[in-house]
This record gives C-alpha cells, structure tokens and sequence, in this order.
C-alpha cells in the first residue's frame, strides 16, 4: 500500500463520483473513520403486482425514453396520480 494521502473537499456527487471513478481506496485508507447507520426493512422489498401486458410495454418504452427504470417510473406516476385523487 502507498503512503497515506488526504480525501479533498468535494462538493458535489458529481465531484466525488469523478474523484473515486479515478482513485483507489487503498491510497486513502488511514483518512478514513468508522461509520454506523441502520439498513431499513423496506429496502429491496418487491411487490408484485398483475399489469396488463400493453401498459407495460408502453411504461417500458416511456423508461427507456427518460433515461429512469420502468420502477421508478412507475413509482413516479403513482404519487403524481394519488396526490392529484388526493387533493380533490
């Protein structure tokens, strides 16, 4: 392992991803610290749920189209349309 050198400050996500896309963790190892957090239950938990064939295939188009998964897209559209029922 290399000789220990120091994170920079970065601001951005775009900044970090650009900076660990370039460097290796191992060069940095001893300017880092523990850290704890909780992992929820809801975390990877699927649902299944019948969709009509035709409407997936026009939610997956519409996905690929902005550049997000058929789930979030869907997830999307489902608030949008709930607040809209939920506000009248």
């Amino acid at each position: 392992m290399s000789e220990s050198k120091s994170i920079p400050e970065l601001n951005s996500y775009e900044e970090i991803a650009e900076f660990w896309d370039t460097h290796s963790l191992a060069d940095y190892w001893n300017d880092t610290e523990p850290a704890e957090f909780e992992i929820s239950e809801q975390v990877g938990r699927h649902y299944l749920i019948p969709v009509d064939r035709n409407l997936l295939l026009r939610m997956g188009q519409l996905a690929r189209s902005r550049g997000v998964t058929i789930e979030t897209l869907t997830n999307l559209l489902l608030e949008q349309r709930l607040e809209e029922i939920e506000a009248r």
